[in-house]
């Protein structure tokens, strides 16, 4: 099978940027999770892998490294799994290939390696930059949070995309903190999400 893996950050992002890739595929699989979560803990990571054990996976077509994970260690350690299951890992936005016409790319393993260790520093710089902002943002009076004395309705909290993805994977028989991993939220708000929902009945 030849398989397009696409994966945004967030629930609210659609993936729309990916329909300009009008290549054919036999199966096209998207996750909306954090970079930060482990790939064989995402739901459609889960169902590649199963398929890559189950040797029905030839060909895996990312758009770029970090869609495996913005984590180097892990990023790696998926890529050296894929390697080891003759699986030939296409990156479209540099164009290289781990096995093209089933032969080792013999410089794969160093572009793998240094594309994996630049996204990891990204994200660092990124979350710096947002932890700055903030304390510059408190520093000069603002306030974070939901402001004082306002109120969201439980049903409009269950009807958010975060809400229904955690109330989901509930569902599934993930626990708590599975279901927090896959998300992407702490197990504090899959408690609130879990509570809320048993409430209004979503989860009988």
């Amino acid at each position: 099978m030849r398989i397009k893996y696409n994966r945004v950050s967030t629930l609210q992002q659609s993936g729309d940027r990916f329909s300009i890739d009008t290549d054919n595929y036999d199966l096209v699989l998207m996750d909306k999770v954090s970079g930060t979560i482990s790939f064989k803990d995402r739901p459609s990571g889960q169902e590649l892998t199963k398929l890559v054990e189950e040797g029905k996976v030839t060909e895996l077509i990312i758009e770029e490294f970090s869609r495996l994970g913005r984590n180097t260690g892990d990023c790696l350690k998926t890529l050296e799994w894929l390697e080891g299951k003759n699986v030939n890992v296409v990156v479209r936005n540099l164009g290289i290939q781990s096995r093209p016409n089933g032969n080792k790319n013999p410089i794969w393993k160093l572009m793998s390696a240094v594309m994996s260790s630049m996204y990891e520093l990204e994200l660092e710089n990124i979350k710096e930059r947002t932890m700055v902002g903030r304390q510059v943002y408190v520093q000069k009076g603002g306030l974070l949070g939901r402001p004082k004395g306002s109120h969201q309705p439980e049903s409009e909290f269950l009807k958010k995309g975060m809400s229904q993805s955690v109330i989901k994977s509930i569902k599934k028989g993930l626990t708590v903190r599975e279901t927090s991993k896959v998300n992407g939220v702490s197990t504090r708000t899959v408690m609130k999400v879990k509570k809320i929902a048993a409430k209004h009945g979503v989860l009988s």
